[in-house]
């Protein structure tokens, strides 16, 4: 049986992650079931989108992605289910997919009308689970709603290129659990401005000419301990998903703080690369 996953804003707090799980064993007692994450900010579909994009390629094709981030279904938030890169996501029309799959194209959309089911408070549970235990048991999309082309696409968040591409301007778009601080800056976007050029990330008043591919390439180990940079110095690196990341090596973001708060970044913050 396909594996169904669960990425939503609900938090640890109140019940809703937990419900979604029964009510998907009421359907499919034998499912597999694995939480991406409940504790996505409120509403945030940049962040959900991070977070599931670099999520769901580890997992069989075949696998099914319950989104529930702003799942209320309205006239302009259509609930879709879509099939891309030989997996399953049922959400709503949000503009989530175009971000995760930026670069492919759907095999199949359609826009959910399930017979005899109204939305209530928690559409979440009530369609979108109906949905994936639909496509888990082996059902089509063709059953569960009719053919769909008008994804959202959410642009607004593309880093740009100014002044004859000497300059990249990027946001931020995600602040992991040890406070650093993620851009929307790709690793082969910035590749293919750079062109052998020299460079300078600026985040607010900093400034940082080097970008490294593993925390630990901050430490110069030919230089004596006293020397060298290590722990609570200030880093750019290509992270896991290739994105141009700013961490503190070995921060604790509950103690002496991260890259976010040590740097005062935020989510949608400008950071600038500068070719020189």
């Amino acid at each position: 049986m396909a594996i169904i996953t669960l990425t939503t804003d609900f938090g640890l707090k109140d019940h809703f992650s937990g419900t979604l799980k029964g009510a998907i064993y009421k359907e499919l007692p034998d499912a597999k079931i694995v939480d991406i994450s409940h504790q996505i900010s409120p509403f945030n579909i940049h962040e959900c989108a991070y977070i599931l994009e670099n999520s769901y390629k580890n997992f069989p094709e075949g696998s099914i992605h319950i989104v529930g981030v702003d799942a209320e279904p309205t006239q302009e938030n259509q609930h879709i289910a879509v099939l891309v890169d030989g997996h399953y996501f049922i959400t709503a029309n949000t503009g989530v997919i175009g971000l995760i799959t930026s670069e492919l194209k759907p095999e199949k959309a359609v826009e959910i009308h399930l017979p005899n089911v109204t939305s209530g408070p928690f559409p979440t549970r009530d369609i979108l689970v109906q949905v994936a235990c639909h496509i888990a048991r082996g059902g089509t999309l063709e059953v569960v709603g009719k053919p769909f082309d008008q994804l959202k696409e959410l642009r607004d968040f593309s880093p740009r290129t100014n002044e004859n591409g000497k300059k990249i301007t990027g946001s931020v778009i995600y602040i992991d659990n040890y406070g650093n601080v993620v851009t929307n800056i790709h690793k082969k976007f910035f590749l293919g401005y750079r062109k052998g050029r020299d460079f300078e990330i600026q985040a607010r008043t900093t400034k940082l000419k080097e970008i490294h591919d593993n925390y630990s390439d901050i430490i110069n180990f030919d230089l004596d301990k006293n020397r060298r940079k290590g722990a609570g110095d200030l880093l750019a690196i290509f992270n896991s998903s290739g994105y141009i990341e700013l961490a503190i090596y070995k921060s604790n973001l509950s103690t002496v703080g991260g890259a976010s708060t040590l740097l005062g970044l935020d989510y949608r913050d400008t950071v600038i690369i500068n070719f020189l």
